[in-house]
């Protein structure tokens, strides 16, 4: 039986590991025996985890990525402390010098790289070792596996990394691991010389998990006929745009359709810049932050449209669950907008902006047959997948190429 490793950070409300639960339900425990390795063991989908899995002791070095510096200190881990403050420092530097718009990136790859003297080598010698989430330092350079996989969940021609940085670390990867047809072209635009390692695997979703737990009774919201309900799933940062949403939602009601309502699942640092929005366009009853929830699925199955209003995206798995739960969806034209919906299909495709909101948010509202007719296709679609994992289970047995996408993608 082959020994795999799959490394993640943590178990914290997200579509990643929503992605991640839904692979690990779904892996081939007979012929493959399953570590995992959590940076912090923290995250409501921590009792989601399949009792097959093993998972791995939290390991203190590891565990100060999702800890402040403050925590860090307080922990006398003073090297790692030492390394995040530097990084903290120089990204500043940088986003002056460079204008970046989203300098997170850059400041986890300086993380990484001025921590990894200090952080243990992983004992256990491995068959397959998986790196679930950006950044795949750990794996790379701190686990010994005879084949080694590196996910790819985002558009990254839109996010600025230091291309010398990843390019040395996609280096230590076999295959590289994309979850859809976009998200390799986009890839492939920053690094074409990885071509020849790219996998491509979509996000494993179960249809009948997400049915079942979108029956669940909530009591936080009444959904009712007297409001057109929209509702959204992520996580409050830059990313997601719901600053874009909200000002949207602002002009749509100063436009006379004061009866939409606008909620929001989930968390994120940008929580205060959101509710302060909010109460600047007067939208406190109307655009409705709820905050982090295990199961956003009863939200999503009592909306009247799911709107994705992101800046950009790897493939949203929230995307394909609304399609699961037979919703009308509307979706920014981000880059990778065309790999998840056909437009006024199965889902709306709107320009990426405030603007394109308003536009595309409007139509819908007054066009019943393109609601229905989009949601009556999600019910007939089926979105099973698991034998996506057969691709992964092909490569690791050292199967031909009959997966592989090639470097003129």
């Amino acid at each position: 039986m082959k020994k795999i490793l799959i490394a993640s950070f943590d178990m914290e409300v997200g579509g990643v590991e929503r992605s991640l639960i839904s692979m690990l339900e779904n892996f081939d425990y007979d012929n493959y025996q399953v570590d995992l390795m959590l940076y912090r063991h923290q995250g409501d989908f921590l009792n989601l985890i399949p009792d097959q899995v093993n998972l791995l002791p939290e390991i203190p070095q590891y565990a100060t990525f999702r800890k402040s510096i403050s925590e860090i200190m307080k922990e006398k881990q003073f090297t790692i402390g030492t390394a995040r403050l530097l990084s903290k420092i120089n990204t500043e530097i940088l986003r002056r010098v460079k204008n970046i718009a989203e300098p997170g990136y850059y400041q986890m790859q300086l993380m990484w790289k001025y921590a990894l003297p200090f952080l243990p080598q992983l004992e256990k010698e491995y068959d397959v070792a998986i790196s679930y989430l950006w950044p795949h330092d750990f794996v790379g350079e701190k686990v010994r596996a005879k084949k080694k996989f590196a996910w790819i969940h985002t558009d990254y021609s839109t996010v600025d990394t230091d291309p010398k940085v990843d390019r040395h670390i996609w280096g230590k990867f076999d295959h590289i691991v994309s979850i859809s047809e976009d998200c390799t072209k986009a890839f492939l635009s920053k690094y074409p010389y990885f071509g020849e390692k790219i996998l491509l695997i979509e996000n494993i979703t179960s249809p009948t998990f997400v049915k079942r737990m979108a029956k669940e009774e909530i009591n936080d919201v009444e959904f009712t006929s007297d409001y057109f309900n929209i509702v959204s799933v992520g996580r409050l940062c830059y990313q997601k745009a719901f600053d874009n949403a909200i000002k949207a939602l602002r002009i749509l009601h100063d436009k006379g359709y004061t009866n939409i309502k606008w909620y929001v699942v989930g968390y994120g640092g940008e929580e205060h810049k959101l509710e302060e929005l909010i109460q600047t366009h007067k939208l406190k009853d109307s655009f409705i932050l709820l905050g982090k929830k295990i199961n956003p699925y009863p939200y999503m199955a009592k909306c009247d449209l799911y709107v994705q209003p992101s800046r950009y995206e790897g493939k949203a798995v929230t995307v394909t669950e609304a399609k699961i739960l037979g919703k009308s969806i509307i979706i920014t034209d981000y880059p990778t907008a065309k790999s998840q919906v056909s437009d006024r299909i199965d889902g709306y495709i709107t320009d990426l902006s405030i603007e394109g909101i308003v536009d595309g948010v409007e139509e819908v509202y007054n066009n019943f047959n393109l609601r229905k007719s989009m949601a009556n296709y999600c019910e007939k679609a089926n979105y099973s997948n698991r034998n996506e994992l057969k691709k992964l289970y092909g490569k690791i047995e050292g199967e031909k190429n009959q997966y592989l996408i090639s470097e003129t993608v």
